[in-house]
């Protein structure tokens, strides 16, 4: 998580992992723990981060505690605080399928896209795109000016997939909730992950009038 705002994205992404039956390394920015104070009420502490990803997790789009009622499997996820770099996502060797950046601030895609590795999140990147690893970018930011759209050219050409936060409406979405796991499903998508987030569409007109490449 970089400190973008969409933590309700993240935890989506976060929630279909994990139901998928997927480990994960959790990195949470510095600027992302503002965000998420910012966005839920919830501050995220290394020594309770546990504790803190139910209490977030738990939550919908809306906010409201208590939304999903499902089992977390924290036991699944390992945190590793952002200015570690000596943690193991820092080396090509620390096994990894591939890495998903849910939400992706610009500057994060700047740091990115030129190699600078100032914190973990920037490093493993660079890691999962120099083992030719799956990198999955999903941008939060809305106009985007010339240089972020150099940079996003940048991690295509370097094999990222580029999954702008833009909802699809033709899914029948009824909720907040509804638009925010169509964002989730679609990096997921990119990630290879399998998940029933939102309703694909199979070409059938009745049910919608646009289709989604």
């Amino acid at each position: 998580m970089s400190g973008a705002s969409g933590t309700p994205y993240a935890a989506a992404v976060l929630r279909g992992l994990l139901d998928a039956g997927e480990s994960v390394d959790l990195v949470v920015s510095r600027a992302s723990r503002l965000t998420l104070l910012d966005e839920t009420g919830i501050s995220f502490r290394d020594a309770h981060w546990q504790d803190d990803l139910r209490e977030w997790l738990a939550r919908g789009a809306d906010g409201k505690p208590g939304t999903f009622q499902h089992a977390i499997d924290t036991d699944a996820v390992r945190h590793w605080s952002a200015g570690d770099l000596a943690a193991g996502p820092s080396s090509g060797s620390y096994p990894a399928k591939g890495m998903l950046i849910v939400p992706a601030s610009t500057a994060c895609v700047a740091g990115v896209a030129l190699g600078l590795s100032k914190d973990l999140l920037q490093r493993a990147a660079s890691v999962t795109l120099k083992e030719r690893r799956r990198l999955v970018v999903a941008v939060r930011e809305t106009p985007l000016n010339g240089q972020t759209l150099r940079h996003l050219v940048t991690l295509d050409d370097l094999g990222a997939a580029v999954v702008p936060a833009s909802p699809g409406f033709y899914a029948g979405a009824t909720r907040i909730q509804d638009l925010v796991d169509f964002v989730a499903g679609r990096v997921l998508d990119a990630a290879g992950v399998e998940h029933d987030l939102y309703r694909r569409w199979k070409g059938d007109l009745g049910g919608s009038r646009t289709t989604d490449n």
